[in-house]
């Protein structure tokens, strides 16, 4: 079923963890079987649980500036370039990749960045609602510069001490929406200077992969780039894609 909604393959080996998560939605939908709580979801594709048991079965591992060796590069592909900057991050989980996106369009930019537009998606609407909200524990920006700390964050105090929040000129340069990858209706308009797909595409099988980029293609300029995570390879199947530097791919054909 989760394949089906959102192209997520699930493995034999992630029974127990489905087991687990669902038991929970189970429960807290007051039923006392799995087949009582999926049934009526198999019987209408817009039930109102759908959302809830999508949620439950996505993974949501991220951190400010993960697998840094990306962020140079966009700074280097966004310096060369005159007129709006636009960037979709379009697995955006619980905010800080998009808002990490954010920061190095502010340092590199300047007072430029204003002409820089993210957009951030996710199918997970319950981790977006945090992403959008962009309030963390002091522990998760604790690794960034004290530079950057404080510049980009404000301390809360009182009842909210032991958090920060992103600043509002960040958080007006970043548009959150839910989004699903394996739907056909991505509402989202391009052309796009960069691309972040990252940790994403391991979840799916292959020709879901391929539409998925195929459909990516569509969506850039001719010199825009693809950011890929760590564990990724799309060099095994027809892509429109080539690889450019470590996970970093670029159009083929487009400029170099």
């Amino acid at each position: 079923m989760i394949g089906e909604r959102a192209g997520i393959a699930l493995s034999e080996r992630k029974r127990e963890m489905a087991y687990s998560r669902l038991a929970r939605r189970v429960r807290l939908a007051g039923q006392r079987r799995f087949a009582d709580y999926l049934d009526p979801l198999e019987a209408d594709a817009s039930h109102p649980e759908w959302e809830h048991f999508t949620n439950a079965l996505t993974t949501n591992l991220t951190s400010f500036f993960r697998e840094a060796h990306h962020f140079p590069l966009l700074a280097e592909h966004v310096a060369r370039r005159s007129g709006p900057i636009s960037i979709w991050c379009c697995a955006a989980s619980t905010g800080e990749e998009p808002w990490s996106i954010a920061i190095t369009l502010a340092e590199t930019l300047g007072s430029a960045a204003e002409r820089a537009e993210i957009v951030a998606t996710d199918i997970d609407t319950r981790a977006l609602a945090d992403a959008r909200a962009g309030i963390y524990p002091l522990a998760a920006v604790e690794k960034l510069s004290e530079e950057r700390r404080k510049r980009f964050f404000l301390r809360g105090t009182g009842a909210r001490s032991g958090l920060a929040r992103v600043a509002p000129a960040l958080r007006s340069r970043v548009h959150f929406a839910p989004l699903n990858l394996a739907s056909g209706d991505w509402p989202v308009d391009g052309p796009f200077d960069a691309i972040f797909c990252r940790n994403l595409m391991i979840y799916f099988d292959k020709d879901t992969q391929q539409r998925v980029l195929k459909r990516f293609a569509g969506l850039m300029k001719p010199d825009g780039l693809l950011f890929a995570g760590h564990s990724e390879n799309f060099s095994y199947f027809e892509n429109p894609f080539v690889l450019r530097g470590q996970t970093v791919y670029r159009l083929r054909g487009g400029a170099r």
